[in-house]
């Protein structure tokens, strides 16, 4: 098995007009300085590792970084806990994002033996492990198979509205797993997605973490 690094990572998701937020990944505290006034605060910091696929686990990310003193606190921090923890993970650098508001949701693909690529949707973050809220197709998946499954989640109401929210931008969504299921198709040689989360607000929805196996 093998986890694309950073740069293939993006290059894959904007091939396939995936969107995704602002991201850099820095190698050093003083990069991550000047990605973060380049993006603008606030930011999020996170362990970006081929090794390491569950990084809230081990202490991988910061959010609400305000300002460069709390992004060099963070970093020291991050990295202080990841090398206790996965002391023997290649660190490759700190993630750098734009903090983005909204609900999660994943979108993701594994490759089965017998039928192929098949994409899965639901409620990002922890909440698909807990509550395994989840709809399933078999590629390809078109815009109206992507918006049924969008619609089959007993979250859903969660996005179209819920206690006075406005309702999140279904459209964006449709487009993330149309595009995952195209990329599906076109290469055989990816063997799993996990887009997770996808922060989608009335907007846009854009790609916070994601993980592509081989």
């Amino acid at each position: 098995m093998k986890v694309l690094n950073f740069s293939e990572t993006k290059r894959l998701l904007l091939e396939y007009k995936i969107p995704f937020c602002q991201t850099e990944l820095a190698e050093s505290k003083r990069e991550a300085g000047l990605f973060a006034k380049e993006i603008g605060y606030p930011v999020v910091l996170k362990i970006f590792s081929s090794h390491i696929l569950h990084k809230t686990e081990i202490g991988g990310i910061k959010m609400n970084i305000k300002n460069k003193k709390e992004l060099e606190k963070g970093w020291d921090e991050i990295l202080f806990e990841v090398r206790k923890k996965r002391p023997k993970a290649k660190i490759e650098g700190v993630l750098v994002q734009e903090q983005v508001r909204g609900i999660e949701v994943v979108v993701g693909m594994k490759r089965d033996k017998q039928f192929g690529p098949v994409l899965m949707f639901g409620l990002g973050g922890i909440l698909t492990e807990v509550l395994k809220d989840i709809s399933l197709r078999i590629t390809p998946v078109s815009e109206s198979e992507a918006k049924k499954m969008i619609r089959e989640i007993k979250g859903y109401s969660l996005l179209k509205g819920f206690r006075g929210r406005k309702p999140v931008n279904i459209k964006a969504i449709v487009n993330i797993i149309t595009g995952l299921s195209m990329l599906s198709l076109e290469r055989e040689e990816i063997t799993e997605v996990d887009l997770n989360p996808i922060i989608v607000n009335e907007k846009r929805a854009l790609v916070v973490d994601s993980s592509f196996l081989l």
